[in-house]
């Protein structure tokens, strides 16, 4: 072993860490500065899931260093406690209190003080989930059906609108997950959330997507009904392949006024395989909910006139790597993530699978909805329009 070489990281040198985490940078990045492998790096962010910790402050109302040099030059001089609190405009009970504490007029010391007072300071205050049961239960059993912590922090104030004491924001919950010191809820719960992330990156990460083909004969976004911006009217679709590992996929179909879901089994992407899919489906809804289709531009969907032919609903195609233009469908695509991983091979999962993952995802209450379900919103807009 190499003399004076020194395992670990200094307390400064953790600050730094916490520094550059928050601002975006990686494990491997982190690393290289301090000639560190990542996985040290890891071990000072993982107990905390990636959250940084809190910066420390004193109590406004807590006695100061000065102050407690003051005390110091007081009791040296031979003043009162109460001489000494009139000078300080404390109250003489403070001041003895303060003095009793840290070894009586012999022995205190402002400095010895001044750092036992900020050592004492560090206990936790628990956190909301520790101190409510109640409410600790129905976020776990809400959690346990996949629900979001922004769904489950809605769907309480809708629920109970008139008990304060059933509230609890997704901050809230995010951090008793992912800080397991916490102690609150348990750590499989983190298993039902979205990303299976163990750590928070920081906003400041970013992730790049990757751009599509081109395809014939594509009638433009731009020429897509105004109706279907707002978002009034249900039957206006965005559809897309959700890839999976050893080359196979899952076609998608969001409706945008309600975000109801649909999963579809496709063999491959070959356009042949999946129009055929999507039409077989798509033939089945109401009319109401037949009107138009938005796509990417993947070569999957170059027959699309013959998915208009089949189903009598018009095909609309974004601009090339233009994916906010059908941003429903990329939203839901990442929700489903929560399910399909990347990499998993999806070929494995028969149609009844995939519409038992759709039915969860539709019974999910979500914020833009003000926390209704998908499926109670696409209910709703069809009955209206009988």
């Amino acid at each position: 072993m190499r003399l004076g070489m020194r395992f670990g990281l200094s307390a400064i040198e953790k600050r730094d860490v916490w520094s550059r985490w928050k601002a975006g940078q990686s494990l491997h990045e982190i690393g290289r500065v301090f000639d560190k492998p990542h996985s040290c790096i890891r071990t000072v962010l993982l107990p905390r899931g990636g959250i940084p910790p809190a910066a420390r402050r004193r109590s406004r109302l807590a006695l100061t260093f000065a102050e407690r040099e003051d005390i110091s030059r007081g009791i040296a001089s031979g003043s009162s406690i109460r001489e000494i609190a009139r000078g300080l405009d404390r109250a003489a009970s403070s001041v003895c209190r303060e003095v009793a504490r840290h070894g009586g007029r012999p022995a205190y010391r402002a400095h010895d003080a001044d750092h036992q007072a900020w050592v004492a300071a560090l206990r936790p205050k628990r956190c909301l989930l520790a101190q409510n049961r109640k409410l600790r239960d129905l976020v776990a059993s809400k959690l346990i059906l996949d629900w979001s912590p922004e769904q489950i922090s809605g769907w309480l104030k809708n629920q109970y609108p008139n008990n304060e004491s059933l509230r609890v924001s997704h901050e809230t919950i995010y951090r008793s997950l992912f800080i397991q010191a916490r102690g609150v809820l348990k750590k499989e719960l983190m298993g039902h959330l979205r990303s299976k992330r163990r750590m928070r990156r920081s906003r400041h990460s970013s992730e790049h997507g990757q751009s599509r083909g081109q395809i014939v004969d594509a009638i433009s976004i731009r020429q897509r009904p105004a109706e279907v911006e707002d978002r009034a009217i249900p039957g206006h679709w965005e559809g897309d392949l959700l890839a999976g590992g050893k080359n196979s996929y899952i076609a998608t179909l969001v409706e945008r006024h309600s975000r109801f879901a649909m999963l579809i089994k496709v063999p491959s992407k070959e356009t042949e395989a999946v129009v055929a899919a999507l039409s077989q489906h798509v033939r089945k809804l109401p009319a109401s909910l037949k009107r138009s289709l938005t796509w990417d531009r993947g070569l999957e969907m170059a027959k699309h006139k013959d998915f208009t032919v089949a189903t009598k609903v018009q095909v609309y195609f974004c601009d090339p790597q233009s994916p906010w233009q059908r941003g429903t469908n990329e939203n839901t695509n990442l929700l489903l993530r929560q399910y399909f991983p990347r990499g998993t091979d999806l070929s494995g999962y028969s149609q009844a699978q995939l519409d038992h993952v759709s039915l969860r995802l539709n019974q999910r209450p979500r914020k833009t909805l003000g926390f209704e379900t998908p499926a109670s919103k696409l209910r709703a807009s069809v009955a209206s329009t009988i």
